[in-house]
């Protein structure tokens, strides 16, 4: 929206609207990423966890599905879901995410753990105020970043088989510059919804819909990033 035509008490006005909704949007995503975390390190200091998830592939992979199963519900039906419902799924998905993440407290050193987790943060408030901030329209960015998700993913599913060290390192970095995109697009997008929804609690669901999104974005730039960074145990 552009601001140089509406006053500034309008402006003020959008302003609240904003603080109010993104207070409610990074909260969520903060308190998912937190269960996550938790989730993560229980998982990984209990040997019954351990065995149960990484015993027996079909479970593990189970509670991948099941992880895509949530996503598809809580973003394909969030206008027919309470908020209650809708906030119980997103907080069950963070803890399933947690399950599966469990590995990377087992494969990777805590202080590169530590670090990842910090560059993603700096990286995801840069490129989330520049989202909510910059005049410019990313739209076509969406476009671009959605086919280019496609083809990661793709790519990262044939290199299973393949085990290309190349591709993987292509995928790696590719992943970095998408998910970075992404955190700035769906800031901006998240900002378009909050000053054209006037229902209260749709709003309330569209922020945990948001809070999905920018969650998703973080958890796979950090892993790309560690990577990266990250020193194996």
């Amino acid at each position: 929206m552009d601001t140089n035509y509406i006053t500034f008490e309008e402006q003020q006005a959008q302003q609240k609207i904003l603080t109010g909704f993104f207070t409610k949007v990074y909260g969520w995503m903060c308190a998912g990423l937190l269960i996550t975390a938790l989730t993560a390190w229980y998982t990984v200091n209990s040997e019954v966890m351990l065995q149960a998830i990484f015993g027996n592939r079909m479970v593990f992979f189970g509670l991948i599905i099941a992880e895509l199963v949530l996503v598809g519900a809580v973003a394909g039906a969030i206008q027919k879901l309470s908020v209650a419902t809708a906030s119980l799924l997103f907080v069950v998905y963070s803890a399933l995410t947690g399950l599966t993440l469990s590995v990377v407290f087992l494969a990777y050193t805590a202080e590169s753990i530590t670090n990842a987790f910090l560059v993603t943060g700096a990286t995801f408030g840069g490129m989330s105020l520049f989202g909510l901030t910059t005049k410019k329209d990313l739209t076509s960015w969406g476009r671009l970043l959605f086919m280019a998700l496609i083809g990661l993913i793709i790519a990262t599913v044939v290199n299973i088989f393949w085990a290309s060290s190349t591709l993987y390192w292509i995928t790696t970095y590719a992943g970095v510059l998408i998910f970075t995109g992404l955190i700035a697009y769906d800031s901006q997008k998240l900002k378009m919804i909050a000053l054209q929804t006037d229902d209260e609690t749709a709003k309330a669901k569209l922020s945990i819909l948001g809070a999905l999104s920018l969650y998703l974005d973080f958890i796979n730039l950090f892993l790309m990033l560690l990577r990266i960074f990250g020193q194996r145990k």
